[in-house]
């Protein structure tokens, strides 16, 4: 057979492989350079379970051409600091999206306001570790820094599972939590939605709010768990709706010793607040109900 021959396999034209070929190229795209302040997405460069729970919200970006935006700190605190960052495709722009990237300290990490307490039963993977942690070394604070996240990450999946109103954890790598960003529409577009003690509702929104914030107590105690550190500042307020953030030091409520203590602090520190604007509500009534919502 001719090496030029027609029907030589290797000069047949092949038309499924020419359709191929033109579609590979027809999806083909070119991206800039990035700019500062962006990187490409990080969506694949974690494990898939540290990817957020199924079913995943319609927004939630997962392109491979995704560039993050920082688009400035949200937010300072004394373990982490929160940014919006904006992942979006540069060549389908519309499918764009705000997050919240809460970004824990590593070697500047301060310890943790009561974190012995919140800690109570837990350890970590490997005794190396938990040696640096209890040293307080740089190393063991950036241990730290990565379980405080691995905590919030694991919280934020269980209670969303669980109908609990939280933001949707998108994703987890190291010591950055990307997550849904709760807004409200402004004046000029959407904005973070407001911290509850900022906040003046009228009669009618109190006491709605004040269900919510009754129910999200109830789910956490049924599903055996506890804040731990509920206040008017960790709760955000996206017009009638109620959004708990701020999860990583959520407490076995039996499993841990201080489990009771912060359960009833959370219902005392809540209560405090509704009623200060009129609402007439008892935390030692709240606190023996839901307590027998959990046995």
């Amino acid at each position: 057979m001719s090496q030029h021959d027609p029907h030589h396999p290797s000069t047949t034209p092949d038309p499924t492989r020419a359709s191929l070929d033109a579609s590979i190229l027809r999806d083909w795209h070119t991206y800039d350079d990035l700019a500062d302040g962006q990187r490409w997405t990080t969506w694949y460069d974690v494990e898939p379970l540290c990817r957020g729970p199924e079913p995943r919200p319609g927004w939630v970006v997962t392109s491979r051409g995704a560039v993050d935006t920082d688009l400035g700190v949200l937010k300072t605190g004394k373990e982490a600091d929160v940014h919006l960052l904006e992942r979006a495709d540069p060549k389908a722009p519309a499918g764009g999206v705000v997050m919240a990237a809460k970004r824990y300290r590593t070697t500047e990490h301060r310890t943790f306001h009561r974190a012995a307490g919140y800690t109570e039963g837990r350890s970590t993977k490997r005794s190396r570790d938990e040696r640096a942690v209890k040293r307080k070394s740089t190393f063991g604070r950036q241990v730290a820094a990565g379980e405080w996240a691995a905590s919030e990450w694991e919280a934020l999946k269980r209670l969303w599972r669980a109908g609990l109103p939280v933001p949707y954890p998108v994703q987890l790598d190291g010591t950055e939590l990307l997550m849904e960003w709760i807004c409200v529409e402004g004046e000029d577009g959407p904005e973070t939605a407001p911290r509850l003690a900022q906040t003046r509702p009228a009669r009618p929104l109190l006491e709605s709010w004040f269900e919510q914030v009754r129910e999200a107590l109830a789910t956490l105690v049924e599903h055996g768990l506890v804040h731990g550190d509920l206040s008017p500042y960790n709760v955000l307020a996206a017009g009638e709706q109620l959004v708990v953030i701020d999860l990583p030091q959520v407490v076995d409520l039996v499993g841990n010793l201080n489990g009771m203590d912060y359960l009833l602090r959370d219902c005392t520190t809540m209560c405090a607040w509704f009623r200060a604007r009129g609402l007439e509500v008892d935390e030692q009534g709240l606190f023996a109900e839901l307590l027998a919502h959990a046995f």
